[in-house]
């Protein structure tokens, strides 16, 4: 169902601070014409922890009509508190999205008990379930047990956005729900693995820049030419790992910016890109492919 590339949408601001929605209809329609399978909206990348409830809604009633029809949609609703979580699921129904991308809560480290409780809770909402997992932000590992115990408690996750880089646990999950569930690499740096081990596609916060490689990456891949598909992206990876200097999405604002995409602000406690990064990602676009870029 979620096959290809789904790019984790950023929130462009103007230099003010407050959301650049002319930039955002122009970053929307770039990434359809890159041919991105679908678009998460309200992800990390979009630096929701510092969105207003008010803000997040104007998205959504901003994005949502220009999306549908045209490639799916994924909306994030996760939270560490699971009323909010279940609010914001309520409140992302009402677009009717393909699926919401549910994050483990973070900080408060759920046992395994909890952890069923709170994704219960939201299935009942009744939309499908994209199961983010990121230790490296949350803070919670799951185990494979834990995460078997899960889905079988909770059958409406129907996916897993997989952003460990424990390689053992990957390939456990892989080989356990080969076929069963939708498996989609969240670590732009280890695309050409998740495909070699049968993902069936990437939510990528650097094809916000990067879309037409990505979409290249994955057809090259399906289309039979595994080789090919390294190849370009072998060339492109200093700049993926470029784009993660900094916390996302400090580095993929400062490039689309560059791109004409608005500005490079981003929120606190998010701060400003320093100049050595600046310098370092400027010197990558002398020499790389204007193909690769969004338009």
């Amino acid at each position: 169902m979620f096959n290809g590339i789904f790019t984790a949408l950023a929130t462009p601001f103007s230099a003010d601070g407050n959301i650049d929605f002319n930039a955002l209809k122009h970053l929307l329609e770039a990434q359809l014409k890159a041919g991105v399978q679908g678009i998460v909206l309200l992800g990390t990348t979009a630096e929701t922890p510092t969105l207003s409830a008010e803000e997040k809604l104007q998205i959504l009633n901003f994005c949502v009509p220009l999306l549908k029809g045209k490639c799916k949609i994924i909306i994030g609703t996760g939270s560490n508190a699971t009323p909010g979580a279940i609010e914001n699921t309520r409140i992302a129904q009402k677009f009717n999205p393909d699926a919401v991308l549910v994050v483990t809560p973070y900080y408060n480290k759920p046992n395994p008990a909890g952890l069923i409780a709170h994704y219960k809770a939201i299935a009942e909402i009744g939309s499908p379930i994209i199961l983010y997992h990121i230790p490296g932000r949350t803070g919670l590992k799951l185990s494979d047990t834990a995460l078997s115990n899960l889905l079988q408690a909770v059958p409406q996750i129907i996916g897993i956005k997989e952003s460990d880089y424990d390689a053992a646990h990957v390939m456990q999950t892989a080989v356990s729900y080969n076929k069963k569930l939708d498996y989609l690499c969240g670590n732009d740096d280890l695309f050409p693995q998740y495909l070699a081990i049968n993902a069936t596609g990437i939510i990528s916060a650097a094809a916000n820049v990067l879309a037409p490689a990505f979409v290249q990456i994955y057809n090259l891949f399906k289309q039979g030419q595994p080789g090919e598909s390294f190849a370009l992206f072998a060339r492109l990876y200093p700049l993926i790992k470029a784009c993660y200097a900094e916390t996302n999405p400090t580095c993929i604002k400062y490039l689309l910016a560059k791109r004409g995409f608005g500005s490079a602000t981003v929120r606190l406690p998010l701060g400003e890109i320093s100049a050595e990064h600046q310098a370092h990602l400027d010197t990558l676009l002398q020499t790389a492919d204007p193909a690769w870029f969004i338009q």
